[in-house]
């Protein structure tokens, strides 16, 4: 007896009692009532199984499968390689008319089965991986493992399949993330990129470097906050202020008791009007209207 869980039940299948089917043994569990059997019909590899049961080569290591994608009850991929000179492992796999791959999908209730061919190209093995469908380029990223495909534009839908499940299979089988584009895509995009594409300037060198004086600079006028504002200009000098003689010249020495007469140390004596350099007719005396410091004004 065994138990086939409903995780791993297919959704498309219907079971009933006294059916005769073909499982995966899944696991085997030790509990207290002895082994515990569990089986799977949704694992992949009960896909390999059921080739090695219907292909001898397969079975006999003539062929080799490389690797599997499947979704359960829907659709599955599978790549193989021949390890033998001259022998096709796709022809080998479907057999004549299609017998040997046929009895597979039977057992699969009509599970649809891609056989590919495996290539050490990763280029050629996603091209082949995307079938039916033609493509046109492929560029592949090894450093991000990614590539992008271009196809026909009438072939990306048969490309990317119902739901994405072609492309998602693909990917699932060849490890790789799969970027599917069509061909007049592909060619606008390309286009834009030469557009966008900056263009490099040569350098070019300098034999002799030009020097400057620096009395030649003119002085860079100051910003502000975002103003241009043009240099100060120097503060003009300003005029010279006339004074007038009796400011500058100071009297001489007369005492207050030599008022007309002549001192005792033979000075002098200065009337009152001219003792400030005023004559008594009120006219300014030519030897005293300047003082020496202005004579060259």
């Amino acid at each position: 007896e065994a138990i086939l869980p409903a995780s791993e039940q297919v959704r498309t299948e219907r079971y009933r009692t006294g059916q005769r089917i073909k499982v995966y043994l899944l696991e085997v569990q030790h509990t207290g009532k002895g082994p515990q059997l569990i089986v799977s019909r949704t694992h992949r590899n009960i896909l390999k199984r059921l080739f090695e049961l219907e292909i001898p080569e397969i079975y006999n290591g003539t062929v080799e499968l490389k690797s599997i994608a499947r979704e359960a009850g829907y659709r599955s991929k599978v790549a193989v390689s021949s390890l033998q000179q001259g022998l096709d492992p796709v022809g080998t796999c479907v057999g004549l008319r299609g017998i040997r791959i046929q009895n597979i999908a039977n057992e699969l209730n009509g599970e649809k089965i891609d056989v590919i061919e495996w290539n050490p190209d990763p280029a050629k093995f996603i091209a082949c991986a995307l079938s039916p469908a033609q493509v046109v380029s492929v560029e592949v990223d090894e450093h991000e493992k990614a590539a992008t495909v271009v196809v026909p534009d009438h072939q990306l839908s048969l490309a990317i399949g119902r739901e994405g499940q072609n492309a998602r299979l693909a990917a699932k089988l060849t490890g790789w993330r799969i970027d599917i584009k069509s061909q007049s895509a592909a060619e606008e995009e390309r286009a834009r990129v030469e557009i966008e594409e900056p263009v490099l300037l040569q350098p070019v060198e300098i034999e002799e470097p030009i020097e400057v004086e620096p009395s030649e600079l003119e002085e860079p006028a100051e910003v502000v906050s975002g103003l241009l504002l043009e240099p100060e200009l120097e503060t003009p000098l300003e005029k010279p202020s006339i004074r007038f003689a009796e400011e500058i010249i100071k009297p001489q020495g007369v005492g207050p008791d030599t008022k007309g007469k002549k001192g005792k140390k033979g000075g002098v004596a200065i009337k009152e009007g001219e003792r400030e350099g005023i004559k008594p007719n009120g006219m300014l005396r030519e030897s005293e209207m300047f003082s020496e410091e202005y004579e060259g004004i």
